[in-house]
């Protein structure tokens, strides 16, 4: 990811794959599409993506802080971003050859705004062109746009994610109102910070996390260490106890660090992960996304 990579490099990776499923038959996200639909533009318009972005977006929309990325420069007010460990760690730049048309755009939260107000007020693309972005399938998807839940309301947007940086950006027709995020370095789950401004706006005050950190006595924290399996899931988890701090790892995924919560809790918040020990029965019970699963020491 850290080095650059022709056209032709990228079609070979992505044609030597095989698809998911047949044409039509179901809905998932693909960077890989979206990498090929900006090739697509680029060879209708015979520009590279960048002038295309400003040309037929930037200046119809009025975004004064939106274009094709390249190397960080903080000299251009542009931030590096950065993962929470066990303190914070810069991370490494992906090359925006490899993601283009799918995540190769720097913006500010104000341009996102801008962006979303023209797209569902007609300076874009046409009310038919619309309406079928809008035409939500399977997994929540349209074309190039997501419906997200908050009570019965209609709300579209998308997420993004790439190295350190998440942002998420939504629009709500009825109300005329939107919503966009960017950080360059999270240790909150983002959905959590989106719905709270949400429910503010609409007068359902939360109360504020209280952002404390339950002290953890280094010496407790081997009785949680070990290999874990769950019947409900198919993957395991290592838990490991390195420096007076545990860490958990599943199958195939990095390693994040686990912050107490409480006695023989802890939590991963920008995933929303919740882990409740119980080292006498050498289980754990998973909570992420409304979810439970027990994971029992192998």
């Amino acid at each position: 990811m850290l080095q650059p990579k022709t056209r032709n490099e990228m079609v070979d990776i992505i044609a030597a794959t095989k698809p998911d499923f047949e044409p039509d038959a179901r809905t998932e996200y693909s960077n890989s599409n979206f990498l090929l639909l900006g090739y697509i533009v680029e060879d209708l318009y015979k520009k590279p993506f960048n002038e295309i972005l400003q040309e037929h977006i930037c200046k119809k929309a009025g975004l004064t802080d939106t274009y094709y990325g390249g190397k960080i420069d903080p000299a251009r007010n542009e931030s590096h971003s950065y993962r929470f460990i066990s303190s914070w760690e810069k991370q490494p730049e992906t090359d925006m050859s490899i993601p283009h048309g799918a995540g190769a755009i720097i913006s500010t939260p104000t341009d996102l705004v801008k962006f979303i107000y023209a797209l569902f007020n007609d300076q874009l693309v046409s009310k038919t062109s619309l309406a079928n972005m809008l035409t939500i399938k399977d997994a929540s998807l349209g074309m190039g746009i997501m419906q997200l839940p908050y009570e019965s309301k209609k709300v579209y947007g998308h997420g993004g994610a790439i190295d350190g940086f998440n942002s998420i950006l939504c629009y709500m027709p009825e109300e005329k109102v939107a919503f966009s995020y960017i950080s360059n370095g999270t240790a909150y789950a983002v959905n959590d910070i989106l719905l709270r401004t949400i429910n503010n706006y609409f007068g359902k005050y939360d109360k504020l996390p209280e952002f404390k950190t339950y002290e953890v006595n280094p010496q407790d924290l081997e009785q949680y260490a070990g290999v874990y399996a769950s019947t409900q899931i198919p993957i395991k988890v290592t838990i490991t106890a390195r420096d007076g701090k545990l860490f958990g790892q599943g199958s195939g995924q990095p390693e994040i660090p686990l912050e107490g919560a409480d006695k023989d809790v802890f939590k991963f918040e920008p995933a929303g992960i919740v882990m409740i020990f119980h080292p006498a029965q050498n289980e754990f019970i998973l909570e992420q996304g409304g979810g439970k699963f027990t994971f029992t020491r192998e």
